[in-house]
């Protein structure tokens, strides 16, 4: 039935697996840039770091940091085709959208209030309800806004902006206050510093915004012109030699000093990253080398939520209180080693449930109703 919430067999490994090892690159950066030290730290002017923490960091930003984010947001691009075109010619197509939506707005609320402000739930529905007029639209008309709000981000550097960021002295300001907190502090005082530091996180949205309707938009693109379901053999190979190659020249633009070419290196980059993932997956050896990030990327928003509760415990005062007294070496064998926790329980989870929890509350939200949960549940009438 058009109306029912899709059997989640009927999944394609290469969109899981990317997803997947994306959460790997968003759990890094987020641990850590913004709950090992306050994400505003980085925004301070600094001296190059010969330890290995330095190198760390180094790498960090020049392989993981905004890329593993572009890819989530072309992915949910993906992810938003995927779902429109399953409804069919269905009454409720638009309303059920606009519903998944608006659930994925209250979550982000809840998550940015409750337990972190690096919330990114918010953006992606904000920029979801601009783009679902796209998906009514003919490619042509999706072709141009992708390239007019991707061309406008990269520019961005070079045209004059109404977006106010905080000064150097507010930046000192919230670093100091966030050593001071979100060490120390009990929930109730991390909660009053979360809410504080909003205005500051503003700007940072606003100016990426255009990247992900345009990155929303190039999902869209590249699930209908069959990126994911039409690559076999010839066009495969030549799958992989464009993501060699996007990767190579993403690499070359991340070392040239023009702000405008460090914005579209993240976006070459990402993209170089995710014709590779496809390519692999259409063969016996890469699916069965990626099919470990399947499962995680199958239960992304639930891993999603999870690791910033986790993060929160770890690093906060009402938990262990470590912020600021990692380095960025112990930070990243502690990212491992809560992904490594991830992938194993989500496959467990996936072997007697359909869903992830708070997939199937997702669902449960935009259908009206509640889908089955266990798998010995599961009925689908097509």
């Amino acid at each position: 039935m058009a109306n029912a919430p899709t059997d989640p067999s009927h999944r394609l490994g290469a969109i899981d697996a990317l997803r997947g090892l994306a959460l790997f690159g968003v759990l890094a950066i987020n641990l850590e840039t913004e709950f090992r030290v306050s994400i505003f730290r980085q925004l301070l002017p600094s001296s190059p770091d010969p330890t290995l923490n330095g190198v760390i960091d180094a790498a960090l930003a020049l392989f993981i940091d905004l890329k593993a984010f572009a890819l989530f947001s072309f992915l949910f691009g993906v992810g938003l085709a995927i779902q429109f075109d399953r409804l069919g010619t269905s009454a409720r197509r638009t309303r059920l959208l606009v519903r998944r939506l608006l659930a994925l707005l209250l979550f982000g609320v809840i998550h940015l209030v409750l337990i972190w402000n690096g919330d990114i739930l918010i953006e992606y529905a904000l920029a979801g309800l601009v783009v679902l007029p796209f998906l009514f639209a003919p490619r042509w008309m999706v072709v141009v806004a992708a390239a007019v709000f991707l061309i406008f981000y990269v520019l961005q550097p070079t045209l004059p902006t109404l977006i106010s960021f905080p000064n150097r002295y507010v930046l000192v300001a919230l670093v100091n206050a966030a050593n001071q907190t979100y060490a120390n502090g009990s929930f109730a005082e991390v909660l009053a510093l979360r809410v504080q530091e909003l205005p500051a996180f503003l700007p940072l949205h606003l100016y990426v915004f255009p990247r992900t309707v345009g990155l929303f938009l190039t999902g869209i693109l590249c699930w209908r012109s069959g990126l994911f379901t039409e690559v076999a053999g010839r066009r495969r190979n030549l799958l992989a030699i464009a993501g060699f190659a996007a990767v190579a020249g993403g690499l070359v633009l991340a070392r040239h000093t023009h702000p405008s070419a460090a914005l579209a290196s993240q976006m070459v980059l990402a993209s170089g990253y995710a014709a590779l993932v496809i390519a692999a997956e259409q063969t016996s050896t890469g699916a069965k080398l990626l099919r470990f990030a399947e499962p995680v990327g199958r239960m992304a928003f639930t891993n999603y939520i999870v690791q910033s509760v986790v993060l929160g415990l770890i690093f906060y005062g009402y938990g262990l209180g470590l912020f600021g007294r990692l380095g960025s070496a112990a930070g990243l064998l502690l990212v491992v080693t809560i992904y490594a926790a991830q992938v194993v329980v989500s496959r467990l989870w996936l072997t007697h449930f359909a869903y992830g929890p708070i997939e199937w509350l997702w669902r449960a939200m935009m259908y009206g109703r509640a889908p089955a949960f266990g798998k010995q549940d599961l009925q689908f009438t097509g």
